[in-house]
Protein backbone atom coordinates (compact mmCIF):
# COMPACT_ATOMS: atom_id res chain seq x y z
CA UNK A 1 0.00 0.00 0.00
CA UNK A 2 1.16 3.67 -0.74
CA UNK A 3 1.78 6.36 1.70
CA UNK A 4 -0.14 9.40 1.26
CA UNK A 5 2.00 12.18 0.83
CA UNK A 6 2.21 14.07 4.04
CA UNK A 7 2.47 17.69 2.29
CA UNK A 8 -1.15 17.20 1.63
CA UNK A 9 -2.63 16.78 5.34
CA UNK A 10 -1.82 20.79 5.87
CA UNK A 11 -4.24 21.70 2.95
CA UNK A 12 -7.98 22.08 2.81
CA UNK A 13 -9.23 19.00 1.41
CA UNK A 14 -12.65 18.08 0.34
CA UNK A 15 -14.47 14.77 1.50
CA UNK A 16 -14.55 13.83 -1.73
CA UNK A 17 -10.92 14.06 -2.49
CA UNK A 18 -9.76 12.35 0.49
CA UNK A 19 -12.48 9.65 -0.36
CA UNK A 20 -10.07 8.82 -3.58
CA UNK A 21 -6.79 9.49 -2.03
CA UNK A 22 -7.48 6.71 0.28
CA UNK A 23 -8.80 4.54 -2.35
CA UNK A 24 -5.66 5.04 -4.36
CA UNK A 25 -3.72 4.33 -1.08
CA UNK A 26 -5.19 1.11 -1.04
CA UNK A 27 -3.74 0.14 -4.21
CA UNK A 28 -7.42 0.61 -6.39
CA UNK A 29 -6.29 1.47 -10.05
CA UNK A 30 -9.96 0.97 -11.17
CA UNK A 31 -13.41 1.93 -10.31
CA UNK A 32 -16.54 1.27 -12.21
CA UNK A 33 -19.08 4.89 -11.11
CA UNK A 34 -22.25 5.82 -12.17
CA UNK A 35 -22.87 9.18 -11.49
CA UNK A 36 -26.25 10.99 -10.53
CA UNK A 37 -26.90 14.15 -8.29
CA UNK A 38 -26.05 12.60 -5.09
CA UNK A 39 -22.37 11.36 -6.01
CA UNK A 40 -21.67 14.14 -8.24
CA UNK A 41 -18.83 15.07 -6.17
CA UNK A 42 -17.28 11.87 -5.90
CA UNK A 43 -17.06 11.82 -10.23
CA UNK A 44 -15.51 15.77 -9.84
CA UNK A 45 -13.37 14.28 -7.33
CA UNK A 46 -12.04 10.95 -9.76
CA UNK A 47 -11.57 13.66 -12.87
CA UNK A 48 -8.75 14.96 -10.53
CA UNK A 49 -6.73 11.62 -10.55
CA UNK A 50 -7.72 10.51 -13.79
CA UNK A 51 -3.51 9.48 -14.01
CA UNK A 52 -3.96 7.16 -10.92
CA UNK A 53 -7.08 5.53 -11.37
CA UNK A 54 -9.30 4.62 -14.28
CA UNK A 55 -12.65 5.27 -14.12
CA UNK A 56 -14.87 2.89 -16.01
CA UNK A 57 -18.98 4.29 -17.09
CA UNK A 58 -21.18 1.24 -17.25
CA UNK A 59 -24.31 1.74 -18.91
CA UNK A 60 -26.15 0.06 -15.70
CA UNK A 61 -25.58 0.33 -11.92
CA UNK A 62 -26.12 -3.49 -11.35
CA UNK A 63 -23.52 -3.90 -14.47
CA UNK A 64 -21.12 -1.74 -12.56
CA UNK A 65 -21.22 -4.04 -9.21
CA UNK A 66 -20.72 -6.91 -11.43
CA UNK A 67 -17.39 -6.13 -13.27
CA UNK A 68 -16.35 -5.07 -10.00
CA UNK A 69 -16.93 -8.73 -8.75
CA UNK A 70 -15.45 -9.70 -12.22
CA UNK A 71 -12.23 -7.49 -11.41
CA UNK A 72 -11.99 -8.70 -7.45
CA UNK A 73 -12.48 -12.69 -8.52
CA UNK A 74 -10.24 -12.12 -11.40
CA UNK A 75 -7.45 -10.47 -9.83
CA UNK A 76 -7.71 -11.24 -5.86
CA UNK A 77 -7.58 -7.62 -5.10
CA UNK A 78 -10.69 -5.96 -3.88
CA UNK A 79 -13.46 -4.76 -6.14
CA UNK A 80 -14.56 -0.75 -6.02
CA UNK A 81 -17.67 0.42 -7.96
CA UNK A 82 -19.66 3.87 -7.21
CA UNK A 83 -23.26 4.84 -7.82
CA UNK A 84 -25.86 7.55 -6.45
CA UNK A 85 -28.50 7.69 -4.25
CA UNK A 86 -32.18 6.16 -4.13
CA UNK A 87 -32.53 3.70 -7.53
CA UNK A 88 -28.68 4.20 -8.03
CA UNK A 89 -27.91 2.46 -5.07
CA UNK A 90 -30.69 -0.23 -5.22
CA UNK A 91 -29.62 -1.31 -8.35
CA UNK A 92 -26.19 -2.91 -6.71
CA UNK A 93 -28.33 -4.52 -4.39
CA UNK A 94 -28.32 -7.88 -6.20
CA UNK A 95 -24.53 -7.49 -7.10
CA UNK A 96 -24.14 -6.94 -3.17
CA UNK A 97 -25.83 -9.99 -2.25
CA UNK A 98 -23.77 -12.69 -4.69
CA UNK A 99 -20.73 -10.88 -3.39
CA UNK A 100 -22.01 -11.69 -0.54
CA UNK A 101 -22.85 -15.59 -1.32
CA UNK A 102 -20.22 -16.13 -2.73
CA UNK A 103 -17.61 -14.70 -0.62
CA UNK A 104 -16.04 -11.58 -3.15
CA UNK A 105 -13.78 -8.62 -1.09
CA UNK A 106 -16.07 -5.15 -2.39
CA UNK A 107 -16.55 -1.88 -1.73
CA UNK A 108 -19.37 -0.51 -2.87
CA UNK A 109 -19.67 3.51 -2.60
CA UNK A 110 -22.92 5.43 -2.89
CA UNK A 111 -24.21 8.71 -2.74
CA UNK A 112 -26.87 9.74 -0.32
CA UNK A 113 -29.02 13.03 0.16
CA UNK A 114 -27.81 15.63 2.31
CA UNK A 115 -27.61 14.56 6.14
CA UNK A 116 -30.35 17.35 6.70
CA UNK A 117 -33.43 15.59 4.63
CA UNK A 118 -32.32 12.27 5.54
CA UNK A 119 -35.53 10.26 6.72
CA UNK A 120 -38.06 13.22 4.43
CA UNK A 121 -38.48 11.20 1.28
CA UNK A 122 -36.08 13.38 -0.33
CA UNK A 123 -35.82 13.18 -3.68
CA UNK A 124 -33.51 10.06 -4.43
CA UNK A 125 -33.49 9.36 -1.27
CA UNK A 126 -33.71 5.54 0.15
CA UNK A 127 -32.06 3.78 3.47
CA UNK A 128 -29.21 2.49 1.50
CA UNK A 129 -27.39 0.54 4.92
CA UNK A 130 -31.01 -0.33 6.17
CA UNK A 131 -32.02 -2.25 2.80
CA UNK A 132 -28.13 -3.57 2.20
CA UNK A 133 -27.70 -4.75 6.22
CA UNK A 134 -28.48 -8.47 5.41
CA UNK A 135 -26.29 -8.72 1.92
CA UNK A 136 -23.24 -7.15 3.03
CA UNK A 137 -20.32 -8.05 5.92
CA UNK A 138 -20.56 -4.49 6.90
CA UNK A 139 -22.32 -1.30 6.36
CA UNK A 140 -21.25 2.59 7.15
CA UNK A 141 -23.41 5.45 6.96
CA UNK A 142 -20.52 8.46 6.86
CA UNK A 143 -21.55 11.81 8.70
CA UNK A 144 -18.82 13.34 9.55
CA UNK A 145 -15.74 14.04 7.04
CA UNK A 146 -13.20 13.62 9.62
CA UNK A 147 -14.18 9.72 9.69
CA UNK A 148 -13.74 8.82 5.83
CA UNK A 149 -10.10 7.93 6.26
CA UNK A 150 -10.81 5.53 9.10
CA UNK A 151 -14.23 4.17 7.85
CA UNK A 152 -12.31 3.05 4.16
CA UNK A 153 -9.46 1.62 6.25
CA UNK A 154 -11.85 -0.56 7.69
CA UNK A 155 -13.58 -1.37 4.65
CA UNK A 156 -11.08 -2.66 2.91
CA UNK A 157 -9.72 -4.98 5.85
CA UNK A 158 -13.30 -6.02 6.35
CA UNK A 159 -13.86 -6.68 3.21
CA UNK A 160 -10.41 -8.30 2.08
CA UNK A 161 -9.80 -10.14 5.58
CA UNK A 162 -11.65 -13.91 7.14
CA UNK A 163 -13.87 -14.98 4.50
CA UNK A 164 -14.34 -11.58 2.08
CA UNK A 165 -17.82 -10.27 1.45
CA UNK A 166 -19.19 -6.62 0.51
CA UNK A 167 -18.86 -3.57 2.04
CA UNK A 168 -20.96 -0.28 1.67
CA UNK A 169 -20.43 3.09 2.37
CA UNK A 170 -22.89 5.63 2.09
CA UNK A 171 -21.80 9.15 2.11
CA UNK A 172 -24.10 12.25 2.21
CA UNK A 173 -23.69 14.50 -0.59
CA UNK A 174 -22.92 17.44 1.89
CA UNK A 175 -20.17 15.25 3.46
CA UNK A 176 -18.71 14.88 -0.18
CA UNK A 177 -18.02 18.37 -0.08
CA UNK A 178 -17.05 18.97 3.17
CA UNK A 179 -13.67 20.48 3.31
CA UNK A 180 -11.53 19.88 6.23
CA UNK A 181 -7.76 19.01 7.02
CA UNK A 182 -7.07 15.55 6.76
CA UNK A 183 -5.37 13.06 9.35
CA UNK A 184 -4.34 10.02 7.00
CA UNK A 185 -3.00 8.60 10.03
CA UNK A 186 -6.17 7.43 11.56
CA UNK A 187 -6.26 3.97 13.18
CA UNK A 188 -8.78 1.53 12.16
CA UNK A 189 -11.60 0.51 15.45
CA UNK A 190 -12.66 -3.04 15.25
CA UNK A 191 -13.50 -4.02 18.23
CA UNK A 192 -14.70 -8.12 18.56
CA UNK A 193 -14.35 -8.42 14.69
CA UNK A 194 -11.82 -11.82 14.68
CA UNK A 195 -10.50 -12.50 11.25
CA UNK A 196 -7.64 -14.46 11.71
CA UNK A 197 -8.15 -17.95 13.09
CA UNK A 198 -5.53 -20.39 12.90
CA UNK A 199 -6.03 -24.26 13.47
CA UNK A 200 -4.64 -25.92 17.03
CA UNK A 201 -1.95 -28.42 16.78
CA UNK A 202 -3.83 -31.18 18.60
CA UNK A 203 -7.00 -30.35 15.64
CA UNK A 204 -4.06 -30.96 13.05
CA UNK A 205 -2.93 -34.20 14.75
CA UNK A 206 -6.86 -35.21 14.55
CA UNK A 207 -6.76 -34.78 11.15
CA UNK A 208 -3.23 -36.36 10.23
CA UNK A 209 -4.56 -39.18 12.59
CA UNK A 210 -7.71 -39.85 10.40
CA UNK A 211 -6.46 -38.89 7.12
CA UNK A 212 -4.05 -42.44 8.30
CA UNK A 213 -6.76 -44.52 9.01
CA UNK A 214 -8.70 -43.82 6.23
CA UNK A 215 -9.13 -46.48 3.10
CA UNK A 216 -11.15 -44.53 0.94
CA UNK A 217 -10.77 -40.72 1.23
CA UNK A 218 -11.68 -37.83 -0.91
CA UNK A 219 -10.93 -34.28 -0.27
CA UNK A 220 -13.89 -31.58 -1.17
CA UNK A 221 -12.67 -28.15 -2.59
CA UNK A 222 -14.66 -25.02 -2.35
CA UNK A 223 -14.02 -21.14 -3.18
CA UNK A 224 -12.38 -20.66 -0.06
CA UNK A 225 -9.57 -22.04 -1.04
CA UNK A 226 -9.49 -20.12 -3.92
CA UNK A 227 -10.03 -17.01 -1.81
CA UNK A 228 -7.57 -17.67 0.40
CA UNK A 229 -4.83 -18.28 -2.18
CA UNK A 230 -4.19 -21.89 -1.05
CA UNK A 231 -4.21 -23.20 -4.57
CA UNK A 232 -0.30 -24.61 -3.98
CA UNK A 233 -0.88 -25.55 -0.77
CA UNK A 234 -3.62 -27.61 -1.60
CA UNK A 235 -1.62 -29.53 -4.90
CA UNK A 236 1.20 -29.98 -2.39
CA UNK A 237 -1.13 -32.12 -0.38
CA UNK A 238 -2.79 -34.19 -2.60
CA UNK A 239 0.95 -35.17 -3.73
CA UNK A 240 2.06 -35.87 -0.19
CA UNK A 241 -0.68 -37.72 0.17
CA UNK A 242 -2.50 -39.35 -2.98
CA UNK A 243 -6.18 -38.07 -2.02
CA UNK A 244 -8.13 -37.37 -4.96
CA UNK A 245 -10.29 -34.68 -5.66
CA UNK A 246 -13.67 -33.26 -6.16
CA UNK A 247 -14.46 -29.23 -6.28
CA UNK A 248 -17.48 -27.32 -6.29
CA UNK A 249 -18.45 -24.52 -9.08
CA UNK A 250 -16.55 -21.90 -6.59
CA UNK A 251 -13.52 -24.20 -6.44
CA UNK A 252 -12.99 -24.62 -10.03
CA UNK A 253 -9.23 -24.04 -11.38
CA UNK A 254 -8.07 -24.49 -7.75
CA UNK A 255 -7.10 -28.41 -8.93
CA UNK A 256 -6.06 -29.05 -12.44
CA UNK A 257 -9.12 -30.47 -13.93
CA UNK A 258 -7.32 -32.76 -16.20
CA UNK A 259 -4.85 -33.95 -13.43
CA UNK A 260 -5.48 -38.03 -13.23
CA UNK A 261 -6.18 -37.01 -9.48
CA UNK A 262 -9.09 -34.70 -10.12
CA UNK A 263 -12.81 -36.23 -10.00
CA UNK A 264 -14.20 -32.45 -11.76
CA UNK A 265 -16.93 -30.83 -10.04
CA UNK A 266 -19.83 -32.23 -7.67
CA UNK A 267 -23.34 -31.79 -6.55
CA UNK A 268 -26.40 -31.52 -8.55
CA UNK A 269 -24.57 -31.58 -12.26
CA UNK A 270 -21.09 -32.43 -11.50
CA UNK A 271 -19.38 -35.50 -12.55
CA UNK A 272 -21.33 -39.08 -11.34
CA UNK A 273 -17.98 -40.44 -10.89
CA UNK A 274 -17.48 -37.71 -8.36
CA UNK A 275 -20.68 -37.89 -6.84
CA UNK A 276 -20.19 -41.72 -6.39
CA UNK A 277 -16.86 -41.18 -5.00
CA UNK A 278 -18.24 -38.66 -1.92
CA UNK A 279 -21.00 -41.10 -1.46
CA UNK A 280 -19.14 -44.20 -0.34
CA UNK A 281 -15.91 -42.30 0.86
CA UNK A 282 -15.11 -42.90 4.45
CA UNK A 283 -13.67 -39.90 5.37
CA UNK A 284 -14.54 -36.32 3.55
CA UNK A 285 -12.05 -33.14 3.76
CA UNK A 286 -13.97 -30.19 3.07
CA UNK A 287 -11.66 -27.69 2.30
CA UNK A 288 -13.26 -23.93 2.36
CA UNK A 289 -17.20 -25.26 1.64
CA UNK A 290 -19.99 -24.33 3.36
CA UNK A 291 -22.34 -27.76 2.16
CA UNK A 292 -24.27 -25.46 0.12
CA UNK A 293 -27.81 -27.32 -1.27
CA UNK A 294 -26.58 -27.55 -5.13
CA UNK A 295 -23.62 -29.68 -3.43
CA UNK A 296 -25.41 -31.87 -0.85
CA UNK A 297 -29.00 -32.56 -2.26
CA UNK A 298 -30.89 -34.19 0.19
CA UNK A 299 -28.13 -33.24 2.99
CA UNK A 300 -28.98 -36.02 5.50
CA UNK A 301 -27.77 -38.71 2.99
CA UNK A 302 -24.90 -36.57 1.86
CA UNK A 303 -21.46 -38.21 2.58
CA UNK A 304 -23.20 -40.24 5.04
CA UNK A 305 -20.43 -43.26 5.17
CA UNK A 306 -17.71 -41.80 6.77
CA UNK A 307 -15.93 -39.09 8.93
CA UNK A 308 -16.41 -35.35 7.88
CA UNK A 309 -13.28 -33.23 8.73
CA UNK A 310 -14.33 -29.28 7.96
CA UNK A 311 -12.20 -26.56 7.72
CA UNK A 312 -13.20 -23.22 7.29
CA UNK A 313 -12.24 -19.39 7.85
CA UNK A 314 -16.72 -18.42 8.58
CA UNK A 315 -16.95 -20.41 12.04
CA UNK A 316 -20.76 -19.56 10.80
CA UNK A 317 -20.46 -22.37 7.85
CA UNK A 318 -18.78 -25.41 10.97
CA UNK A 319 -22.17 -27.25 11.47
CA UNK A 320 -24.33 -24.66 10.05
CA UNK A 321 -25.83 -27.16 6.99
CA UNK A 322 -24.30 -30.30 7.75
CA UNK A 323 -22.49 -31.56 11.30
CA UNK A 324 -18.38 -32.13 11.12
CA UNK A 325 -16.92 -35.11 13.23
CA UNK A 326 -14.06 -32.91 13.32
CA UNK A 327 -14.74 -28.78 12.90
CA UNK A 328 -12.21 -26.52 12.84
CA UNK A 329 -12.25 -22.99 12.14
CA UNK A 330 -9.52 -21.96 10.56
CA UNK A 331 -7.39 -19.93 7.63
CA UNK A 332 -7.32 -23.00 5.07
CA UNK A 333 -3.92 -21.67 3.72
CA UNK A 334 -2.68 -21.86 7.36
CA UNK A 335 -3.87 -25.42 8.18
CA UNK A 336 -3.23 -27.06 4.58
CA UNK A 337 0.91 -25.54 5.43
CA UNK A 338 0.88 -27.29 8.62
CA UNK A 339 -0.70 -30.44 7.49
CA UNK A 340 1.73 -30.67 4.78
CA UNK A 341 4.77 -30.93 7.52
CA UNK A 342 2.80 -33.76 8.86
CA UNK A 343 1.21 -35.66 6.64
CA UNK A 344 2.28 -39.25 4.57
CA UNK A 345 1.05 -40.93 1.61
CA UNK A 346 -2.10 -42.89 2.22
CA UNK A 347 -2.40 -46.99 1.06
CA UNK A 348 -5.69 -46.30 -0.58
CA UNK A 349 -4.94 -48.28 -4.00
CA UNK A 350 -8.45 -50.06 -4.05
CA UNK A 351 -10.15 -46.69 -4.22
CA UNK A 352 -7.94 -45.25 -6.78
CA UNK A 353 -8.67 -47.88 -8.92
CA UNK A 354 -12.70 -47.89 -8.03
CA UNK A 355 -12.37 -44.12 -8.72
CA UNK A 356 -10.27 -44.54 -12.19
CA UNK A 357 -12.84 -47.15 -12.94
CA UNK A 358 -15.94 -44.74 -12.49
CA UNK A 359 -14.40 -42.21 -14.54
CA UNK A 360 -13.97 -44.34 -17.55
CA UNK A 361 -17.61 -45.81 -16.78
CA UNK A 362 -19.34 -42.85 -16.32
CA UNK A 363 -17.68 -40.27 -18.16
CA UNK A 364 -19.06 -36.35 -19.41
CA UNK A 365 -20.92 -37.41 -22.77
CA UNK A 366 -23.30 -35.74 -25.07
CA UNK A 367 -24.59 -37.03 -29.12
CA UNK A 368 -22.12 -36.52 -31.85
CA UNK A 369 -25.14 -35.27 -34.35
CA UNK A 370 -24.26 -33.63 -37.42
CA UNK A 371 -27.68 -31.53 -38.16
CA UNK A 372 -27.35 -29.02 -35.24
CA UNK A 373 -24.44 -27.83 -33.08
CA UNK A 374 -25.35 -29.00 -29.61
CA UNK A 375 -24.42 -26.48 -26.68
CA UNK A 376 -22.44 -28.97 -25.47
CA UNK A 377 -19.98 -29.90 -28.15
CA UNK A 378 -19.88 -25.84 -28.80
CA UNK A 379 -18.05 -25.69 -25.44
CA UNK A 380 -16.14 -28.39 -25.72
CA UNK A 381 -14.69 -26.87 -29.31
CA UNK A 382 -14.18 -23.33 -27.58
CA UNK A 383 -12.58 -25.03 -24.70
CA UNK A 384 -9.75 -26.63 -27.13
CA UNK A 385 -9.02 -23.33 -28.94
CA UNK A 386 -8.74 -21.65 -25.96
CA UNK A 387 -7.80 -23.29 -23.13
CA UNK A 388 -3.84 -22.68 -24.05
CA UNK A 389 -4.10 -19.37 -23.78
CA UNK A 390 -4.69 -19.23 -20.12
CA UNK A 391 -8.38 -17.31 -20.14
CA UNK A 392 -10.73 -15.83 -17.71
CA UNK A 393 -14.33 -17.69 -18.47
CA UNK A 394 -17.30 -15.87 -17.18
CA UNK A 395 -20.67 -17.26 -17.37
CA UNK A 396 -23.80 -16.10 -17.11
CA UNK A 397 -26.79 -18.22 -14.95
CA UNK A 398 -28.53 -21.04 -16.78
CA UNK A 399 -27.58 -24.29 -18.53
CA UNK A 400 -24.74 -22.74 -20.36
CA UNK A 401 -23.06 -22.19 -16.58
CA UNK A 402 -22.81 -25.77 -15.94
CA UNK A 403 -21.70 -26.55 -19.42
CA UNK A 404 -19.03 -24.84 -19.04
CA UNK A 405 -17.88 -25.84 -15.97
CA UNK A 406 -18.24 -29.61 -16.95
CA UNK A 407 -16.37 -28.87 -20.45
CA UNK A 408 -14.09 -26.30 -19.45
CA UNK A 409 -10.95 -27.88 -17.56
CA UNK A 410 -9.56 -24.99 -16.00
CA UNK A 411 -6.14 -25.33 -14.98
CA UNK A 412 -5.36 -21.96 -12.48
CA UNK A 413 -7.57 -20.56 -9.88
CA UNK A 414 -9.37 -17.52 -10.89
CA UNK A 415 -9.65 -18.30 -14.57
CA UNK A 416 -13.75 -18.94 -14.13
CA UNK A 417 -16.20 -16.17 -12.85
CA UNK A 418 -19.67 -17.52 -12.11
CA UNK A 419 -22.99 -16.19 -10.29
CA UNK A 420 -22.69 -19.27 -8.40
CA UNK A 421 -24.32 -19.29 -4.73
CA UNK A 422 -27.07 -16.24 -5.72
CA UNK A 423 -27.50 -17.48 -9.70
CA UNK A 424 -27.80 -13.75 -10.87
CA UNK A 425 -28.90 -14.00 -14.01
CA UNK A 426 -26.42 -11.15 -16.17
CA UNK A 427 -23.98 -11.64 -14.71
CA UNK A 428 -21.70 -12.90 -17.43
CA UNK A 429 -20.93 -9.81 -19.45
CA UNK A 430 -20.23 -7.21 -16.73
CA UNK A 431 -18.01 -9.79 -15.31
CA UNK A 432 -15.93 -10.22 -17.71
CA UNK A 433 -15.46 -6.82 -19.00
CA UNK A 434 -14.35 -6.47 -14.67
CA UNK A 435 -11.59 -9.45 -15.36
CA UNK A 436 -11.17 -7.54 -18.95
CA UNK A 437 -9.74 -4.24 -16.99
CA UNK A 438 -7.68 -6.39 -14.52
CA UNK A 439 -6.08 -7.64 -17.76
CA UNK A 440 -5.88 -6.16 -20.25
CA UNK A 441 -4.19 -8.45 -22.53
CA UNK A 442 -5.31 -11.49 -21.23
CA UNK A 443 -8.08 -13.56 -23.38
CA UNK A 444 -11.46 -12.64 -21.59
CA UNK A 445 -14.52 -14.93 -22.95
CA UNK A 446 -18.14 -15.07 -21.25
CA UNK A 447 -19.89 -18.08 -22.36
CA UNK A 448 -23.69 -16.82 -22.35
CA UNK A 449 -27.44 -17.78 -22.80
CA UNK A 450 -29.47 -15.68 -25.03
CA UNK A 451 -31.54 -14.86 -21.69
CA UNK A 452 -28.73 -14.28 -19.00
CA UNK A 453 -27.08 -12.42 -21.39
CA UNK A 454 -30.48 -9.84 -22.36
CA UNK A 455 -30.70 -8.91 -18.93
CA UNK A 456 -27.41 -6.79 -18.88
CA UNK A 457 -27.07 -6.07 -23.03
CA UNK A 458 -26.19 -2.77 -22.56
CA UNK A 459 -22.74 -3.21 -21.19
CA UNK A 460 -22.06 -3.95 -25.08
CA UNK A 461 -21.48 -0.59 -24.74
CA UNK A 462 -19.28 -0.22 -21.82
CA UNK A 463 -17.14 -2.84 -23.79
CA UNK A 464 -17.07 -0.89 -27.06
CA UNK A 465 -16.60 2.56 -25.46
CA UNK A 466 -13.96 2.03 -22.31
CA UNK A 467 -11.83 -0.58 -24.97
CA UNK A 468 -12.56 -3.97 -23.37
CA UNK A 469 -12.50 -6.24 -26.25
CA UNK A 470 -13.88 -8.93 -24.44
CA UNK A 471 -15.74 -11.89 -26.74
CA UNK A 472 -18.85 -12.94 -26.08
CA UNK A 473 -20.00 -16.96 -27.02
CA UNK A 474 -23.44 -16.80 -27.11
CA UNK A 475 -25.45 -20.09 -26.99
CA UNK A 476 -28.76 -18.95 -28.46
CA UNK A 477 -31.53 -21.36 -27.94
CA UNK A 478 -34.36 -18.85 -27.81
CA UNK A 479 -35.52 -19.94 -24.55
CA UNK A 480 -34.54 -19.64 -20.79
CA UNK A 481 -32.89 -23.03 -20.88
CA UNK A 482 -32.38 -24.53 -17.68
CA UNK A 483 -36.15 -23.69 -16.78
CA UNK A 484 -37.50 -25.23 -19.94
CA UNK A 485 -35.39 -28.47 -18.71
CA UNK A 486 -37.15 -28.51 -15.23
CA UNK A 487 -40.24 -28.04 -17.08
CA UNK A 488 -39.72 -30.83 -19.35
CA UNK A 489 -38.34 -33.05 -16.09
CA UNK A 490 -41.39 -32.20 -13.33
CA UNK A 491 -44.15 -30.69 -15.12
CA UNK A 492 -44.28 -32.67 -18.19
CA UNK A 493 -43.07 -30.53 -20.44
CA UNK A 494 -45.71 -27.60 -20.09
CA UNK A 495 -44.23 -24.46 -21.15
CA UNK A 496 -44.49 -21.11 -18.97
CA UNK A 497 -43.78 -18.48 -20.11
CA UNK A 498 -40.06 -20.24 -21.17
CA UNK A 499 -39.92 -18.89 -24.81
CA UNK A 500 -37.96 -15.32 -25.06
CA UNK A 501 -39.53 -14.87 -29.48
CA UNK A 502 -42.88 -13.22 -29.93
CA UNK A 503 -46.05 -14.44 -27.79
CA UNK A 504 -47.96 -15.35 -31.03
CA UNK A 505 -45.07 -18.40 -32.32
CA UNK A 506 -45.66 -22.27 -31.46
CA UNK A 507 -42.64 -21.95 -29.53
CA UNK A 508 -44.37 -20.26 -26.69
CA UNK A 509 -46.46 -23.02 -25.85
CA UNK A 510 -43.68 -25.90 -26.78
CA UNK A 511 -44.33 -26.57 -30.52
CA UNK A 512 -42.69 -25.44 -33.33
CA UNK A 513 -39.22 -26.48 -34.56
CA UNK A 514 -35.94 -28.09 -32.65
CA UNK A 515 -34.35 -24.73 -34.05
CA UNK A 516 -36.23 -21.57 -33.88
CA UNK A 517 -35.78 -20.22 -38.25
CA UNK A 518 -36.14 -16.87 -37.01
CA UNK A 519 -34.32 -16.13 -33.61
CA UNK A 520 -35.12 -12.99 -32.41
CA UNK A 521 -33.74 -10.72 -31.49
CA UNK A 522 -30.89 -10.11 -33.91
CA UNK A 523 -27.97 -10.15 -31.59
CA UNK A 524 -25.38 -9.48 -34.66
CA UNK A 525 -27.40 -6.17 -35.64
CA UNK A 526 -27.37 -5.58 -31.65
CA UNK A 527 -23.59 -5.70 -31.43
CA UNK A 528 -23.11 -4.23 -34.80
CA UNK A 529 -25.11 -1.08 -33.26
CA UNK A 530 -23.07 -0.66 -30.47
CA UNK A 531 -19.67 -0.99 -32.63
CA UNK A 532 -18.74 -4.31 -31.86
CA UNK A 533 -18.48 -7.17 -34.77
CA UNK A 534 -20.50 -10.03 -34.50
CA UNK A 535 -21.74 -12.97 -36.40
CA UNK A 536 -24.09 -15.77 -36.27
CA UNK A 537 -23.48 -19.80 -37.47
CA UNK A 538 -25.96 -22.41 -37.17
CA UNK A 539 -23.80 -25.01 -39.09
CA UNK A 540 -21.51 -27.24 -37.15
CA UNK A 541 -19.25 -27.27 -39.67
CA UNK A 542 -18.69 -23.41 -39.81
CA UNK A 543 -18.01 -23.10 -35.45
CA UNK A 544 -14.18 -23.98 -36.22
CA UNK A 545 -13.79 -20.89 -38.40
CA UNK A 546 -16.70 -18.56 -36.70
CA UNK A 547 -14.37 -19.34 -33.08
CA UNK A 548 -10.78 -18.28 -35.06
CA UNK A 549 -12.60 -15.35 -36.49
CA UNK A 550 -13.74 -14.14 -33.22
CA UNK A 551 -10.50 -15.05 -31.42
CA UNK A 552 -8.31 -12.83 -33.92
CA UNK A 553 -10.76 -9.57 -33.39
CA UNK A 554 -8.85 -7.03 -31.86
CA UNK A 555 -12.64 -5.43 -30.49
CA UNK A 556 -14.96 -6.90 -28.49
CA UNK A 557 -17.27 -9.84 -30.36
CA UNK A 558 -20.19 -11.37 -30.02
CA UNK A 559 -20.76 -15.09 -31.48
CA UNK A 560 -24.20 -16.12 -31.84
CA UNK A 561 -24.24 -20.23 -31.95
CA UNK A 562 -27.81 -21.24 -32.81
CA UNK A 563 -28.47 -24.08 -30.32
CA UNK A 564 -31.57 -26.08 -29.83
CA UNK A 565 -33.32 -26.09 -26.96
CA UNK A 566 -34.21 -29.75 -26.14
CA UNK A 567 -31.12 -30.35 -25.02
CA UNK A 568 -30.27 -31.35 -20.70
CA UNK A 569 -27.63 -30.40 -18.69
CA UNK A 570 -26.77 -34.15 -17.77
CA UNK A 571 -25.73 -35.77 -15.02
CA UNK A 572 -28.23 -34.13 -12.69
CA UNK A 573 -29.57 -35.06 -9.18
CA UNK A 574 -32.68 -33.22 -8.37
CA UNK A 575 -33.16 -30.52 -5.91
CA UNK A 576 -33.18 -32.17 -2.78
CA UNK A 577 -32.67 -35.67 -3.85
CA UNK A 578 -29.27 -37.92 -3.40
CA UNK A 579 -27.13 -40.09 -5.83
CA UNK A 580 -29.03 -42.71 -5.81
CA UNK A 581 -31.59 -40.42 -7.77
CA UNK A 582 -29.01 -39.34 -10.24
CA UNK A 583 -30.26 -38.64 -13.58
CA UNK A 584 -27.65 -39.99 -16.62
CA UNK A 585 -30.16 -39.43 -19.59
Amino acid sequence: MATIDQEKTSKLVSGSDILIECLIDHGVDVVFAYPGGASMPIHQSLTHYRSKLRTILPRHEQGGIFAAEGYARSSGKTGVCVATSGPGATNLMTGLADAKMDSCPLIAITGQVGTAVIGTDAFQETPTVEISRAITKHHYLVTRAEDIVRVVKEAFYIASSGRPGPVIIDIPKNIQMTQIVPDYQGEINLPGYHSQYQALPEQLNQVVAAIQRAKKPIIYAGGGLISGNAADELRHFVRQTGIPVATTIMGMGVFPADDPMSLHMLGMHGTVSANLAVNDADLLLALGVRFDDRVTGKVEEFAKHGKIIHIDVDASEINKNKEAHIPIVSDVTYALRELNQLVKKVDCTKWLDQITTWKKTEPLRYDQREDCILPQYAIDVLWQKVSEHNPVISVGVGQHQMWAAQYCRFHQPRSFLSSSGLGAMGFGLPAALGAQAAFPDRLVVDIDGDGSFLMNIQELATAHCEKLPVKVFLLNNQHLGMVVQWEDRFHAGNRAHTYLGPIDRPEAIGQGATHCENPYPNFVQIAESFGLVGRQVREKDDLDDAIEEMLSSESAFVLDVLVPYQEHVLPMIPSGHSVKDIIRQ
